[in-house]
């Protein structure tokens, strides 16, 4: 088995890759890049690993990996989103998965939860069921309470520390997206257009001078940006963007075929490229939350 593909349940579930000095009032986030399929969730599912690793936002934290130098955090979870999804409230979930009764404070009735891709996914990206049999509620509770809130835990730590230093903070929230729309999307079969996808949540999480920033700096690097179309931003977008109380939340979505061989779960060569613009995406992020600072 690919070794990105095996791992211990003892393996921590969150890494934050932190500069020596935060200079910036920005934090990074990946929370589906995480490869690290623990040998029980495996056992459980009765789809091969490259299956699985389609819900992956492959190698994001590595096309990010030099956020640090530029003074921000970049936080990312080290457990897969077929595991347990932290863009997702903490508890959406399919009643039709679980061998017992959910408890009333579940979400059972959400939009995520009817495309089978709440907190607990029942499928992966391209439609197929993930388990050979129901699962426990208690399953599902433990994975939420060690893997889903230590993200988030530690996601707010670093945002209220941001505030603390420098009066506000703003979040870019990291994800990718298949190169051909799926079953799930409006159109399925179809290439995308775009390379990236900025969300916003239509202007409700994030000031606008950021978004036309980063929508400025991607063009100027040559890549076709959409706005809003068709991810405007997930769970950490929308609950965390709160301009108002000085955070500010930009969910970034990077076609997949720029970097990496989909069918494979691989690298390509331009993914080193990309990761350079990416970094040099992040160096203007950064400035422009210093200037704001210094204003």
């Amino acid at each position: 088995m690919d070794a990105e593909v095996t791992g211990s349940q003892l393996k921590p579930p969150i890494e934050i890759l932190a500069p020596a000095q935060q200079t910036a009032p920005v934090v990074f986030s990946s929370p589906h890049s995480g490869r690290d399929y623990a040998p029980a969730f495996l056992a459980q599912s009765k789809l091969d690993p490259i299956a699985l690793r389609r819900s992956e936002d492959s190698f994001v934290d590595e096309l990010f990996g030099e956020v640090p130098h530029h003074g921000a955090p970049l936080l990312r979870a080290l457990f897969p989103r077929a595991f347990v999804d932290p863009n997702r409230e903490p508890f959406e979930l399919d009643p039709n998965m679980f061998r017992d009764a959910l408890p009333a404070y579940a979400n059972v009735k959400s939009p995520r939860v009817a495309a089978g891709l709440g907190t607990i996914a029942r499928v992966v990206a391209n439609g197929a069921e993930i388990y050979r049999a129901k699962l426990q509620f208690a399953e599902a509770h433990r994975r939420i309470a060690s893997y889903y809130q230590p993200y988030h835990h530690a996601l707010e730590d670093l945002i209220m520390n941001t505030r603390r230093e420098f009066g506000f903070c703003i979040v870019m929230d990291c994800h990718s997206m298949p190169s051909v729309t799926g079953p799930l999307d409006e159109e399925p079969g179809r290439r995308r257009q775009a390379d990236f996808v900025l969300g916003d949540a239509h202007g409700q999480s994030c000031g606008l001078g950021i978004m036309r920033l980063v929508e400025q700096t991607l063009r100027d690097l040559g890549f076709v940006v959409a706005i809003n179309t068709p991810y405007s931003g997930g769970y950490i977008t929308r609950h965390y963007g709160r301009p108002r109380k000085g955070v500010h939340a930009l969910q970034i979505e990077i076609n997949r075929a720029l970097y990496m061989d989909e069918d494979r779960i691989s690298r390509l060569d331009s993914l080193r490229p990309l990761a350079d613009q990416m970094a040099v995406l992040a160096d203007r992020i950064c400035g422009m939350g210093r200037e704001l600072m210094a204003a």
